[in-house]
């Protein structure tokens, strides 16, 4: 069976771009989710006026590919906030979190993206991790705990796992995209379907 393995970064604006090809991949296809980790460790900073005049630019690139929204709550509140952290981890470690307890990471991680780049709202923060969690059915107390025990050793074992198949493949960031066939693995331009989510779902048909 064809499987698509998705490589992104909760906070890497293409993988907002390409989140709803993700998820129409999802209603044909089995998708792995692998975590590059862009912001993580040395790699952590602080929002704030530098950081927005660095986004902006991009963000209006994707904007316009994709069609993907960003709110207001993000350009001009979150963006501008020098206490905001800009962290991958716990994000990520929310993601293997459900993934852990009810295999729904998928569903988690474009909840994220939204409540980050439409909500302007603090997706390090556990506390507000946990909020999302609990908008899919899970368990609050139960999601805290495993995010706890992702946080550290087993993010950055994923985040290893996923820089290394990232290298394998030959992929230049994130998003990346690759369709396995059995031994057989293609990388996908996720450019050429940008905003083109019933193309991208024809393809796929094809392909299945």
């Amino acid at each position: 069976m064809s499987r698509l393995h998705y490589l992104h970064d909760p906070l890497c604006g293409w993988c907002w771009a390409a989140s709803p090809l993700v998820q129409a991949a999802r209603e044909l296809l089995p998708v792995q989710a692998h975590a590059g980790g862009l912001f993580m460790d040395g790699a952590r900073r602080t929002m704030g006026a530098e950081w927005r005049a660095h986004v902006l630019p991009h963000d209006l690139r994707i904007a316009q590919l994709s069609g993907q929204p960003f709110g207001d709550a993000y350009r001009d509140d979150l963006l501008n906030d020098p206490t905001a952290w800009v962290d991958s981890e716990p994000p990520i470690a929310a993601v293997l979190a459900a993934d852990r307890l009810a295999g729904c990471g998928l569903d988690l991680l474009p909840r994220i993206q939204q409540a980050h780049y439409v909500e302007g709202r603090r997706i390090a923060d556990p506390a507000v991790l946990r909020e999302l969690a609990e908008t899919l059915g899970l368990d609050g107390e139960a999601f805290a705990r495993e995010l706890a025990a992702c946080l550290g050793d087993a993010t950055r074992a994923h985040v290893h796992d996923g820089r290394a198949l990232l290298g394998r493949l030959g992929g230049r960031g994130f998003p990346t995209l690759a369709l396995a066939r059995g031994d057989d693995w293609q990388v996908i331009d996720v450019g050429r379907y940008l905003g083109r989510v019933d193309d991208w779902r024809e393809w796929l048909r094809t392909q299945c």
